[in-house]
C-alpha cells in the first residue's frame, strides 16, 4: 500500500513531494508486444509517470459485450507500467476525446435518439453505471492504495469545453468513489473562465491543458483554484492530422522552452502525447469546426517517439530540460527495433463488392434509408439500394445529411460522389423501364470533440430526386471486420473500372520486422493485413503510408487484401521501412 495525495501546492508520495513528469501513452494505439518497449524509452528519458485514457468503444463495442483482451487489456498494461517502476494516471472518462472515434464513447449509444450524452440524464448514466460496473473493479487491485501503481485517476475530461452540469461531473466522481477509487481525483480543463467554471467539480483537484504560455495559463487557474499543486495534465507538444491537410509538426526547442517554462513555474505536466501511436482500423475520429474534418490513421502526432517508436529530436530536447529539474537515470534505451522494406505485392486476384454482398452482410428492409447506428452497426460502409420508377429527366439526385462519403450507381454504373464537406446533388436521367439505383456510404470517423458529437453515419435525412423522397429500401451493413467469406476464385465477379473492389495478393516474411505500406497509384480505399484493418489510404494525403507493426506478420505467408472504392493504376503496394507522413 503507498499514500499519494496533496499537500498545500505539493503532490506528495509516501509523504514524500513529487513532482509529476508523465508521458501519455495509449494501449489501445500501440501493438501489446511494443507496450514494453514504449515504456521503457519513456523511463529512460526521464519521466516517473505513465498516463493513458480508457476508450469505452474498445471495451464495450456492443452494448453489454465487453472486452479486455490483446490490445484492450488495460489491466495488463498498468501492471507492467509498475513493474518497470512507473506510476500510472488513468483517465477512465466515459468521454475521453483523444481524436479517437466518436471521443471513445460507443456508437450504439445513438441508437436511442432520446438518449443525451454528458449530461445528467437517466437514460445515459444508466449505460455508464453499467460500463463502470465491469471497468473500475479491474483498477481497484492497481491503485496505489492497494499496492498498485495508479496513482491519480480523472473525471470525465475537458468537460468544461462542452457543458456545465454540475449534476452529471458530481455523479461520476461519486460513482468512481463508490466503487473503490480512493485515489486522487481530478478533472482537466483549458484555462479558460468558461472551461474552468463548467469542468471543476467540488472535492476534486482540476488541472490544465496547454501548448504554451504556461505561467499565463497556471495565473488564470490560480483564480479558481487558489491552493493545490500546479499541473498541465495535456502538454500539446505536437498535433495530429486530418486528410486533405498540411502535416503538422512543432519545432523541437519550441517544445523545451515551453516546458521549461512549465517546470520553472513550479509545474508537474504529463506530455500529450509521449508516443501517439496508430488509430487502428476505423477508430479514427474527427473534428468539426468550420467544416467536418476526418482525422488519419497515424497518430504520430510529432512527439517525442515517432509513429513506429523511434525517439525523435524532441526525445532528447525534452531530456537535455528535465536533467535541469530532476536526478535522471542514465538513457540505457531498448534495442532499436529493426525495420524492414520487403519490397513490392502484387493483389492479383480482384473481386467486385457487388458480386459479394451475400457473403459479407445480409440484406434488411427500410421505408427510408436509416442510418448506420438505426440498424445495429458502429463502423465501416454502408449501401442503400432502391429501384427508382421511370421515365425521369431533367432531375437531380440529393442525399440529405450524407455522412460522411457517398458513392452514387445506377444499373452498376458509378454515377459520382458526394461528401460531407462538399455537398452536390448528382444529375440522374431514368429510363422508361427504371433503374436500381446503389448509394454506398463510407463512416470517416465520428465527432470527437465539441458540440456536434451526436454524429450518426450514413444517410440521416433522406434521398431525393428532385424534391421527391425516395422509399422503400434495402440495406446492407458492410462493417468489413470479417473478410474471410470473399470469394477470390476466377468465378467470382471480377472488378470493373471505378467500381469498389477487393484486391489480395501474398507475400512471404523470413524475418518478422517493422514496415510501412505505400498505395501509389491507388486512389482511396481501406487495407487488411493478415486479418486486421491497417486503416485508410487516400490519395489527397498528407499520410501516404500505413504502419505495420511486426507482431502482425507472421513468418512465412502473408495475406493482404485491400478494399479500393474508385479504381487503381496498378493492383500493386509497396512494403518499405519509412514511413511518410506528408
Amino acid at each position: 500500500m503507498a499514500t499519494f495525495g496533496i499537500q498545500g501546492n505539493d503532490f506528495v508520495y509516501e509523504g514524500n513531494p513529487i513532482r509529476i513528469l508523465s508521458g501519455a501513452i495509449h494501449y489501445f494505439r500501440v501493438v501489446p508486444e511494443y507496450w514494453e518497449d514504449r515504456l521503457l524509452k519513456l523511463k529512460a528519458c526521464g519521466f516517473n509517470t505513465v498516463e493513458t485514457y480508457v476508450a469505452w468503444n474498445i471495451h464495450e463495442p456492443k452494448e453489454g459485450q465487453f472486452n479486455f483482451k490483446g490490445i484492450a487489456d488495460v489491466e495488463k498494461f498498468v501492471r507492467l507500467a509498475g513493474e518497470l517502476g512507473l506510476h500510472v494516471i488513468v483517465r477512465p472518462s466515459p468521454y475521453i476525446c483523444a481524436e479517437w472515434e466518436f471521443g471513445g464513447l460507443p456508437a450504439w449509444l445513438l441508437k436511442d435518439s432520446n438518449l443525451r450524452l454528458r449530461s445528467y440524464e437517466e437514460l445515459y448514466l444508466a449505460k455508464v453505471d453499467a460500463y463502470f460496473d465491469e471497468l473500475l473493479p479491474r483498477f481497484k487491485p492497481l491503485l496505489c492504495t492497494n499496492g498498485g501503481p495508479i496513482i491519480a485517476m480523472q473525471i470525465e475530461n475537458e468537460y468544461g469545453s462542452y457543458g456545465n452540469d454540475k449534476k452529471y461531473l458530481g455523479y461520476i466522481r461519486d460513482g468512481m468513489k463508490k466503487r473503490g477509487m480512493d485515489v486522487l481525483l481530478f478533472t482537466s480543463d483549458g484555462p479558460e473562465d468558461h472551461m474552468l467554471q463548467g469542468g471543476m467539480v467540488e472535492g476534486v483537484l482540476e488541472t490544465v491543458n496547454f501548448g504554451s504560455r504556461a505561467a499565463e495559463a497556471f495565473r488564470k487557474l490560480r483564480e479558481y483554484q487558489p491552493e493545490g499543486p500546479l499541473m498541465c495534465m495535456e502538454f500539446w507538444n505536437g498535433w495530429f492530422d486530418h486528410w486533405m491537410e498540411e502535416h503538422q509538426s512543432r519545432p523541437a526547442a519550441d517544445v523545451a522552452d515551453a516546458l521549461e517554462e512549465m517546470l520553472a513555474e513550479g509545474g508537474s505536466v504529463n506530455f500529450y502525447m509521449f508516443h501517439g501511436g496508430t488509430n487502428f482500423g476505423f477508430y479514427n475520429g474527427a473534428n468539426h469546426i468550420q467544416r467536418y474534418e476526418p482525422t488519419v490513421n497515424s497518430y504520430d502526432y510529432d512527439t517525442l517517439l515517432n509513429e513506429s517508436g523511434e525517439p525523435t529530436e524532441k526525445y532528447w530536447a525534452v531530456r537535455k530540460v528535465l536533467e535541469r529539474y530532476a536526478e535522471l537515470p542514465e538513457a540505457k534505451l531498448p534495442a532499436p527495433i529493426p525495420k524492414r522494406a520487403y519490397g513490392e505485392v502484387r493483389l492479383e486476384q480482384t473481386t467486385g463488392l457487388f458480386g459479394q454482398l451475400d457473403r459479407l452482410s445480409s440484406p434488411v428492409q427500410r421505408t427510408s434509408p436509416e442510418p448506420m447506428e438505426k440498424v445495429g452497426q458502429a463502423y465501416g460502409f454502408i449501401l442503400y439500394s432502391t429501384h427508382v420508377t421511370g421515365p425521369r429527366s431533367g432531375m437531380n439526385l440529393v442525399l440529405q445529411e450524407v455522412r460522411d462519403r457517398a458513392l452514387v450507381f445506377a444499373n452498376g454504373k458509378y454515377v459520382g460522389t458526394t461528401e460531407r464537406w462538399n455537398p452536390v446533388e448528382l444529375p440522374l436521367e431514368v429510363p422508361a423501364e427504371g433503374l436500381r439505383l446503389d448509394v454506398l456510404v463510407e463512416n470517416m470517423g465520428r465527432v470527437n470533440y465539441g458540440p456536434l458529437m451526436r454524429d450518426a453515419k450514413g444517410v440521416t435525412e433522406g434521398i431525393r430526386l428532385g424534391n421527391q423522397f425516395l422509399y422503400d429500401w434495402t440495406i446492407r451493413t458492410l462493417p468489413l471486420d470479417n473478410l474471410d467469406q470473399l470469394d477470390f476464385a476466377a468465378a467470382a465477379e471480377a472488378s470493373e473500372g471505378d467500381l469498389p473492389s477487393f484486391y489480395r495478393g501474398t507475400f512471404k516474411v523470413e524475418e518478422k520486422a517493422d514496415t510501412f505500406v505505400r498505395f501509389d497509384g491507388w486512389t482511396k480505399g481501406v487495407a487488411f493485413l493478415n486479418g486486421v484493418n491497417l486503416g485508410r489510404y487516400w490519395e489527397v494525403g498528407p499520410t501516404r503510408t500505413l504502419y505495420v507493426p511486426a507482431p502482425l506478420l507472421r513468418e512465412g505467408e502473408n495475406e493482404l487484401i485491400v478494399f479500393e472504392l474508385h479504381g487503381t493504376s496498378a493492383p500493386v503496394v509497396q512494403l518499405t521501412d519509412k514511413a511518410d507522413l506528408g
